[in-house]
């Protein structure tokens, strides 16, 4: 397969209409503009399945540009490719080149796909229409059924979501992370399942399976990145659980540019 590269430009964004009043979805796109971003494209004909299973199946690898499968991309994929290649940046920086620790891309995937629920409670009763709600909330609706929960502890749960966003995110965020790194060093069948077991009571746990959370653990496991804690990644952790709105701790460190230093005495600024 060959493959070609596209910066965000290159490519038409569907759906992004109905992203128009979330602020921080714009913010995202405009980090992976500003950081020269590029996405792989095959050259020619190519499988959308055998595509998304390539960029799924490596999507713990360090290189930089998702594997999409032509010149169109959803804008929920904008903003979760730039969560992504956000953390990267943030979680990888003190490790002078080294590949990122299995904490730190769990954390990255907690972080992009909390995000996505963050948006069906933005989008609900702003935008209905838009495909993102369309093609989302039938997954985590039938995720939920499947975990046991009544259609109209379904409905409960997406009016809590559209309610409160922001907690929604963090909510989800720190589950998926806690979920994740407790299973990625468990080797007995028995214990995963009373790791499992023992969210059952968390809110969000009739969607943990929506996540797939199988193939976060099988890749990052595959990557040959070390299952031991991360002192960057539980730093984040921590402080993301003590900030009063996680979103705008992150919002504030990781999507806005650095301030130019100011300039000596004498020199024109930058």
């Amino acid at each position: 397969m060959k493959l070609r590269t596209l910066t965000l430009d290159e490519l038409t964004i569907d759906d992004e209409r109905s992203f128009r009043h979330v602020a921080l979805y714009d913010d995202l796109k405009q980090a992976l503009r500003r950081d020269g971003y590029r996405f792989r494209v095959p050259e020619g004909e190519a499988s959308w399945d055998r595509v998304v299973f390539l960029n799924l199946t490596f999507w713990s690898q360090s290189e930089q540009g998702d594997l999409i499968a032509g010149d169109h991309l959803a804008a929920d994929v904008v903003a979760h490719v730039a969560w992504h290649h956000l953390a990267h940046r943030a979680l990888t920086a003190a490790g002078a080149g080294a590949p990122p620790s299995a904490e730190a891309l769990l954390l990255a995937e907690a972080i992009a796909s909390a995000f996505d629920l963050y948006l069906v409670g933005r989008l609900l009763g702003h935008a209905p229409s838009s495909d993102f709600l369309a093609t989302q909330v039938p997954a985590m609706a039938e995720a939920a059924d499947a975990a046991g929960l009544s259609d109209a502890g379904f409905e409960a749960l997406l009016e809590s979501v559209a309610g409160d966003p922001e907690r929604a995110f963090e909510d989800l965020r720190a589950l998926l992370f806690d979920v994740t790194t407790a299973l990625v060093r468990c080797d007995r069948l028995s214990r995963a399942a009373e790791i499992l077991a023992g969210f059952d009571a968390h809110r969000f746990a009739p969607l943990l399976h929506h996540y797939e959370l199988s193939n976060w653990i099988l890749s990052t496991r595959a990557s040959g990145s070390a299952p031991a804690p991360d002192p960057v990644a539980r730093a984040v952790d921590t402080a993301l659980r003590s900030a009063p709105v996680s979103l705008d701790w992150l919002e504030q460190r990781w999507v806005r540019p650095p301030a130019p230093l100011p300039a000596p005495a004498g020199e024109p600024s930058a």
